[in-house]
C-alpha cells in the first residue's frame, strides 16, 4: 500500500489529556516467576516437541520469508519526523481478522542492532479479532489467537516477512507433547537477546525463547498442535514458537498494556504503561474484562530491572512506578528518566508521540502518529552496527488499509 504523507496538527487526543507525572508505591507491584503450566514444564514440553520437530533458527524463518511488503518514503502525520518503515502486502492490509498491535526490532534485541550476527529484524506481533466489526455477532469463530511477524530489513528497500504462529507448550490426554494456541491481546513486544517478552493484559509477562522455533505442518489450515493424523499444525503457518517462561501479576492490580526496553540506564530495564480511555479511572466498555476489576485507576509507568547475561528480570519488585494522567497510550519506552508515549484517537483521527520525565508535571508532543498508532520500540543511534544519524522510534499502526510500520526521529525534528 503506497503511503500518502501529510501534516497537520497532533490532533484532538492530546490537549484534553496533559500527562501529569506523580511517583508511586513501586513494592506493590511485584511479579512471580512461573516456569510452567497445569501440563508441566515449559522446557520439558519443549524438548518434547523437538524431539519430534524439526527446530529452526531465526535466519531460516527469514530466508523463507513469502511476503513482500513496499518501502514508505513517509507515513500519515510522520512528514517532519519520519525516518524510515513499510506497509504490509495486500493481503495484510484489508485482512479483518488479524490485527497489528506490538513492535520490537533486533536494535532491542543486541546493541550491535543485528541479530545472528548480521541480520537487521524488525518483530511485529498481531491478535486474532473473532468480531472485526464490533457488532456483537461473531464472523470468525475459531479464534487462531496470537502470531508473530518476522521482517527481513536488511534490505530496507524491498523488505520480505513471514507469519508465525505464538502458542502454548501443552500435553495431550495420552501424555504426548503438544500446543495449544494463545488467546491473548499481544498489546506490546519486547525483544532483549533471545528472548521475546509478550505482555498478557490482565496477567503480566509471557516470553518465547526464539532458539525453539519449530517447523510444522501446513496442511489442516484449522489445526492447531497434535492432530489425528500425527502430524503437527499451527493453523496453515510454516512454524511455531511456543511459550518458555512467565512473569505473573502477584501484587496490586496492574494492567499490562503496553512493554518497552532501556537501554540508556544501567541496568538494563522494561517498562510497562497502563491503557486507560479516560487517563483517570476507566468504568470504560472494557473496564471488567476478565478481571472483575476496573481497568486501571490512574494509568501508570512501572519499571523492572533486567539481567543483561540472563536476559530475565533480576528483580520481582520495580525500580519505579509513576502515574500518568494521560488517555488512550498504546506504547511506552524509556530512557532513564524520560517516558515516550504512543497516545491513540480512535479510527479516523491521527496519534501523536509525547514525552514527559518521572519528575514532570507536564507532557510534550514530540511529533504526529499515524491513524491507528500502537506499540514503540527505540532504535538508538549508537547501535554499532544497524543504526541512524538520530535516535528513532518504531511505531506499527492497526487499522485495515492504514496499517503502517515506521520510525520516527525521536527528537521529532
Amino acid at each position: 500500500m503506497a503511503a500518502v504523507p501529510f501534516a497537520g496538527a497532533a490532533g484532538t487526543v492530546l490537549s484534553p489529556s496533559a500527562a501529569h507525572a506523580a511517583p508511586v508505591g513501586r513494592s506493590q507491584f511485584r511479579l512471580a516467576a512461573r516456569a510452567s503450566n497445569g501440563y508441566g514444564t515449559f522446557a520439558d514440553m519443549n524438548a518434547g516437541l523437538a524431539a519430534r520437530l524439526p527446530k529452526v533458527s531465526v535466519s531460516t524463518v527469514l530466508a523463507g520469508a513469502d511476503r513482500k511488503a513496499k518501502r514508505l518514503t513517509g507515513a500519515p502525520s510522520t512528514a517532519a519526523a519520519f525516518q524510515a518503515g513499510f506497509a504490509w502486502d495486500s493481503a495484510d492490509q484489508a485482512v479483518n481478522y488479524w490485527i497489528p498491535q506490538g513492535v520490537t526490532t533486533s536494535a532491542d534485541a543486541h546493541n550491535s542492532g543485528y541479530y545472528g550476527g548480521s541480520d537487521k529484524v524488525i518483530l511485529v506481533s498481531w491478535y486474532f479479532e473473532s468480531d472485526p466489526d464490533g457488532d456483537k455477532v461473531v464472523d470468525h469463530p475459531l479464534d487462531k489467537g496470537m502470531r508473530l511477524t518476522f521482517v527481513d530489513y536488511n534490505n530496507a528497500a524491498a523488505p520480505t516477512y513471514r507469519h508465525v504462529l505464538l502458542v502454548e507448550p501443552v500435553r495431550t490426554s495420552s501424555g504426548a507433547p503438544s500446543f495449544r494456541p494463545l488467546r491473548k491481546h499481544a498489546g506490546g513486544i519486547m525483544w532483549y537477546g533471545d528472548f521475546l517478552y509478550v505482555v498478557d493484559t490482565y496477567k503480566g509477562l509471557r516470553i518465547f525463547d526464539l532458539r525453539t522455533l519449530f517447523k510444522v505442518a501446513t496442511t489442516e489450515k484449522d489445526v492447531c498442535g497434535l492432530h489425528t493424523d500425527g502430524r503437527y499444525h499451527g493453523y496453515g503457518y510454516q512454524y511455531v514458537l511456543p511459550q518458555s517462561h512467565a512473569y505473573d501479576n502477584a501484587g496490586t492490580f496492574l494492567r499490562y498494556s503496553t512493554i518497552g526496553l532501556d537501554r540508556a540506564g544501567d541496568p538494563d530495564s522494561l517498562v510497562i504503561a497502563e491503557y486507560s480511555l479516560s487517563g483517570t479511572v476507566d468504568y470504560g466498555e472494557d473496564a471488567f474484562i476478565g478481571t472483575g476489576k476496573p481497568s486501571t485507576a490512574v494509568p501508570k509507568v512501572v519499571r523492572w530491572p533486567l539481567d543483561q547475561s540472563s536476559r530475565y528480570l533480576s528483580s520481582l519488585t520495580p525500580t519505579e512506578a509513576v502515574t500518568v494522567k494521560q488517555k488512550k497510550i498504546q506504547g511506552a519506552v524509556s530512557r532513564k528518566s524520560r517516558h515516550y508515549l504512543s497516545v491513540s484517537d480512535g479510527p479516523s483521527r491521527k496519534g501523536a508521540l509525547r514525552t514527559f520525565t518521572s519528575s514532570a508535571s507536564t507532557a510534550s508532543t514530540v511529533a504526529g502518529l499515524a491513524v491507528g498508532c500502537e506499540d514503540l520500540s527505540f532504535h538508538s543511534k549508537d547501535a554499532s552496527g544497524w543504526k541512524y544519524r538520530e535516535h528513532v522510534i518504531w511505531n506499527v499502526s492497526e487499522y485495515a488499509r492504514k496499517r503502517y510500520v515506521y520510525a520516527v526521529r525521536a527528537d521529532g525534528s
